[in-house]
C-alpha cells in the first residue's frame, strides 16, 4: 500500500450561483490543476462525486464530460454517488487506487447546482437518497429525521435547546471571514430558537441552505508527489462505511452507525486517536447532527457534545475547533461537492493559510455523511510535517 498526498486544491464559491454542474466542475478541476504543477497529461483517472445532476438537470455522465471539459479526455472518468457523501466516496476510490498502485496521478472533485430547482423539485431530488419503501412512502424528509433526532437526544441527554442553538452561532460566526460561505451574516442564539419552525424542534437556523458549487484536488503518490508541489499534504486514512438506511432501523437513533465504523477505519489506518485531531470539518446539515457527529467521531462522550459546543470548546480558539470554515449551515450544501469542499477547508488549514486559521494545525479530520446515516466516509489529513 503505498502513500497519498494532496498536491492541488480549487473550488469555486458555494452559493447562489446561476451555474450548471458542467460549468462549475469544469471551474473546480482546472483551478486545482493550476494550482500544482501538474500537467493535463500527467492525470491517469478522474473521479467525480454528484448527487442529482440527473434529476435536476437531466445530465448524466458527469464525470466523462467533466473529463473532456478539462482537457483530460481518454482517462478512465467515473461519477460517484451517495447522497450528501458522493464525494467522499470520490475521494476514498482515489485514494484506493493510488494506493494498490493503480495510478500515480489523479483528480477528484464534487459538483452540484442546486438552487435553480423549484421546491417540489427540489424535495424530491433531496428525497431520493432516503429509503423510498419506507420513510418515503411516509412523507419523512431530512428534515423530519433530524427533528426525531433531536428530540430523542434532548430527552436522552437533557440538552437544552440554546445549547443546541450554540452551533448555528459558532458556524455562522465561522463563516463572516470565509468568502467562500453562502451565508456571513452572523445570528444570535434568539435568532435561531425564534426562528420558523421547519419540523419541530427544527428550526430554520438548525438548518443547511442549498447551494451551488464545485471543488477539487490533485493526488499524488509519495513517489512522485514532491514534483507537482513544495508542499504535499499526506492522507493519513481514509474510511468509507455504511449504517441504517431508515430512522425505525436505528436501536439508538442518536447513534449513526455508518460514522462511527468509517471514523474506526480512518483512525486504524492512520494510526491515530481522536485527541490526536487539531481541526475538523464535519457534515453539520441539521445543529444536531454536529452534535452527534462530533460524539460519534470520539471527541466527546456521548452526551456531552452540546455542552461542549455551548462551553466554546468547539470554537476556533477551542479546545478542538470543529467546522472552522462555517460547515454546511453557513457554507451551504451543494450535496455532491460537499465532502471535497471539506478536505478543501482542512488543507487550508494544515497549510496555514485559511481565514479562520486554527493555531498549529497539523492534523485534520473530515466527515461527509449521506441519507439517514447510510453511508459516510471519514479523512484524516496531515499537515506539510508530516510527508
Amino acid at each position: 500500500m503505498r502513500d497519498t498526498h494532496i498536491v492541488g486544491l480549487g473550488t469555486t464559491p458555494f452559493g447562489v450561483l446561476d451555474e450548471g454542474i458542467q460549468s462549475l466542475g469544469t471551474r473546480a478541476i482546472s483551478r486545482a490543476l493550476d494550482s500544482c504543477e501538474v500537467t493535463r497529461g500527467d492525470v491517469e483517472a478522474l473521479y467525480v462525486g454528484n448527487f442529482v445532476g440527473g434529476i435536476l438537470e437531466g445530465q448524466g455522465a458527469v464525470g466523462p464530460i467533466l473529463a473532456d471539459n478539462t482537457g483530460v479526455a481518454g482517462v478512465p472518468a467515473m461519477t460517484t454517488e451517495g447522497a450528501c457523501a458522493s464525494s467522499g466516496i470520490a475521494f476514498a476510490q482515489a485514494c484506493q487506487a493510488i494506493a494498490t498502485g493503480v495510478y500515480d496521478v489523479v483528480v477528484v472533485g464534487g459538483v452540484e447546482s442546486m438552487t435553480g430547482a423549484d421546491t417540489s423539485q427540489f424535495t424530491q431530488a433531496l428525497g431520493s437518497a432516503a429509503d423510498r419503501a419506507t420513510e418515503g412512502q411516509t412523507g419523512l424528509t431530512f428534515p423530519g429525521f433530524y427533528g426525531l433526532y433531536l428530540d430523542r437526544y434532548m430527552a436522552e441527554y437533557g440538552a437544552t435547546r440554546e445549547e443546541v442553538a450554540a452551533v448555528a452561532v459558532k458556524n455562522r460566526e465561522n463563516g463572516v471571514a470565509n468568502p467562500r460561505a453562502r451565508f456571513r451574516e452572523p445570528v444570535t442564539t434568539e435568532e435561531v430558537v425564534d426562528s420558523q419552525l421547519i419540523a419541530d424542534p427544527l428550526r430554520m437556523y438548525d438548518c443547511c441552505p442549498a447551494a451551488d458549487g464545485g471543488a477539487a484536488v490533485v493526488l499524488a503518490a509519495d513517489d512522485c508527489a514532491a514534483e507537482f508541489t513544495d508542499d504535499p499534504l499526506p492522507i493519513l486514512g481514509w474510511g468509507h462505511a455504511t449504517g441504517r438506511s431508515a430512522a425505525y432501523r436505528y436501536e439508538d437513533l442518536t447513534t449513526l452507525e455508518a460514522t462511527t465504523r468509517a471514523a474506526e477505519s480512518a483512525y486504524t489506518q492512520a494510526n491515530i486517536r481522536p485527541d490526536d485531531v487539531d481541526v475538523v470539518e464535519l457534515h453539520d446539515c441539521f445543529t444536531p447532527a454536529e452534535i452527534g457527529d462530533s460524539e460519534d467521531l470520539g471527541f466527546f462522550e456521548k452526551g456531552k457534545g452540546a455542552v461542549a459546543v455551548a462551553e466554546g470548546r468547539t470554537a476556533v480558539d477551542g479546545d478542538l475547533p470543529i467546522n472552522p470554515s462555517g460547515g454546511l449551515l453557513a457554507k451551504g450544501h451543494p450535496v455532491g461537492a460537499t465532502g471535497i469542499g471539506q478536505i478543501y477547508e482542512v488543507c487550508r488549514q494544515l497549510r496555514g493559510n485559511h481565514e479562520n486559521q486554527v493555531v498549529d494545525a497539523d492534523v485534520g479530520l473530515t466527515h461527509n455523511l449521506g441519507g439517514s446515516g447510510v453511508v459516510c466516509t471519514v479523512t484524516a489529513v496531515g499537515g506539510p510535517s508530516r510527508v
